[in-house]
């Protein structure tokens, strides 16, 4: 099984996510900032880089997907 995602950084993040759609302080207390290094699956699961490897941070719901290839740029990736 394959696992796509598209990376992105903490403040490109920011302007993917609506209103209330993820508790930006859980992100901040995981340690997510705009410079951070993260990626997102299809399945809308947030991955902060960390040192050794990834690190679950969050979710996202609804349609992201448009929003999130739009302000990246980016397709899904392996």
């Amino acid at each position: 099984m394959t696992h796509d995602f598209i990376e992105l950084t903490g403040k490109t993040l920011l302007d993917v996510v609506n209103e209330g759609e993820i508790d930006l302080r859980h992100l901040h207390e995981s340690g997510v900032t705009g410079d951070s290094i993260l990626r997102i699956n299809r399945h809308g699961e947030i991955e902060l880089r960390q040192k050794s490897g990834w690190f679950l941070v969050g979710g996202l719901i609804g349609n992201f997907e448009e929003r999130l290839m739009n302000l990246t740029g980016l397709d899904w990736a392996e």
